[in-house]
């Protein structure tokens, strides 16, 4: 059967969707709280110097990768050289793993924008709300299934129809949405207070440990080593400027970091009278603390509203570059219809979030390592699989294909003006610092070490 390959219709719509994919949960409730908890300016200061160097040179070497080899990432790098197209498997086997446990917390996103919705943001703020939620067995596989759907119908309609469409009216809605609910909350008695406390750097706090900090924020916030980015990168047309629209996609994804930071950590540091020791990460921030503040707020059920239909929207949009990943990777490998990859992921990705569903309720007796079944999953991709197929990507390019193919492929299309920091931050620089994050990682995941 022949098989005719998708593609973006213009950069702007390749941009768009790239930095819907780097726009995530993680932008939403970890950056903040790593924000403030190391110096506020001065994190902001060095994960800025990390974008433009660091975060550039993995994403365009990933994109690049991409449209030069026109196929996903399990055939990228067999494209290449065929006996090093086990790094493409790795690659591949990363959103094959995120994609179902993603959808679970998805899942949580869409029950508090029901609840918001609702106007029953005053519930949701109680202590029990939360942890009764996810260790109910029906309610959070409906919600779930809800989310698994949205996506797997947006990605059905194909790469111009479906993923670039939605892209071009959720990542403009969500920008706006977010200014919209930041200037509200930097506007409430007390704020200011908090937005210097957000912005003012903190010398003392510049040192390894906020580096690291800010390093691996960045790998996971930018979609790096999922394979994403060599899809997306196979779907851009030729005669796109690449550096231009990486530079772009950093933009966005930066834009929204610090504007969910802006938008969080003063709201926060008014409703706990400036301790900023309530900061939170992750699904405690976006599950418990949050509703307590927006309940203390005026208007609380319409901000709540807002806030969580934003967040659903950077949910969505990370969902569903995971899922156009894999299906990606089925239609080149096995050449059938885009719907049959669709129906088939979607009928596996629910088989497997069943259990990370499940963990936190009639199966939360059962755990591997000690991790939840979600917790597990997450400490297996985000803080080994992702940072070795990192690895193996710079060492891959820098070492055996060589930098000057990638170079040729940027140069095809426009100028490349940070080739020389391009060529020292592959070669030298980001393979040590991906280790770091690898080593970091692992520890804190093991909680031989807090972040």
């Amino acid at each position: 059967m022949s098989h005719e390959r998708s593609g973006f219709s213009s950069r702007i719509g390749f941009v768009l969707a790239t930095a819907g994919s780097a726009v995530g949960l993680g932008n939403i409730w970890r950056f903040p709280y790593l924000a403030a908890k190391y110096g506020g300016g001065s994190f902001l200061l060095i994960y800025l110097i990390l974008t433009l160097t660091f975060g550039f040179t993995l994403m365009i070497t990933e994109v690049a990768l991409g449209r030069k080899s026109g196929t996903s990432a399990l055939g990228a790098f067999g494209h290449f050289r065929k006996k090093y197209a086990f790094i493409g498997v790795l690659t591949t086997f990363i959103p094959f793993i995120i994609f179902p446990y993603y959808c679970v917390i998805g899942g949580w996103v869409t029950k508090y924008t029901v609840v918001s919705l609702q106007g029953k943001v005053h519930a949701a703020a109680s202590d029990s709300f939360f942890p009764e939620f996810i260790g109910k067995t029906a309610e959070p596989l409906v919600y779930l299934i809800i989310f698994l759907l949205i996506t797997t119908i947006v990605v059905a309609f194909g790469v111009k129809g479906g993923v670039e469409r939605v892209s071009t009216f959720m990542m403009p809605v969500l920008i706006v949405l977010l200014i919209g609910v930041s200037v509200f909350c930097i506007t409430r008695p007390g704020a200011m207070e908090g937005v210097i406390y957000y912005l003012k750097p903190n010398l003392k706090d510049l040192g390894p440990t906020t580096f690291l900090a800010a390093l691996g924020q960045l790998f996971y916030s930018m979609s790096l080593a999922m394979g994403i980015m060599i899809t997306f990168g196979s779907y851009m047309p030729k005669n796109s400027d690449l550096e231009k629209s990486v530079t772009q996609v950093e933009c966005f994804d930066t834009g929204v970091a610090f504007l969910a930071g802006l938008m969080i950590v003063p709201a926060v540091f008014v409703f706990s009278n400036g301790d900023a020791s309530m900061l939170a990460k992750g699904p405690s921030l976006m599950f418990v603390m949050l509703p307590k503040v927006f309940d203390s707020m005026a208007f609380s059920n319409g901000i709540a509203a807002v806030f969580f239909i934003l967040v659903l929207f950077a949910a969505l949009t990370s969902s569903i570059s995971l899922l156009e990943t894999l299906v990606a990777v089925v239609t080149d490998r096995f050449h059938v219809k885009r719907i049959t990859a669709c129906i088939t992921l979607f009928c596996i990705a629910l088989l497997m979030a069943v259990p990370s569903s499940l963990g936190y309720g009639i199966w939360d007796h059962i755990t591997i390592l000690g991790f939840s079944f979600l917790d597990f999953f997450d400490f297996l991709s985000n803080s080994v699989l992702m940072p070795i197929a990192a690895f193996l990507t710079c060492i891959f390019v820098a070492y055996i294909i060589k930098p000057q193919v990638i170079v040729d492929e940027i140069e095809g299309s426009g100028s490349f003006h940070r080739k020389s920091l391009f060529l020292v931050m592959l070669k030298y620089i980001a393979p040590i610092c991906i280790l770091a994050i690898l080593a970091f990682s692992v520890l804190e995941g093991m909680g031989i070490i807090t972040v």
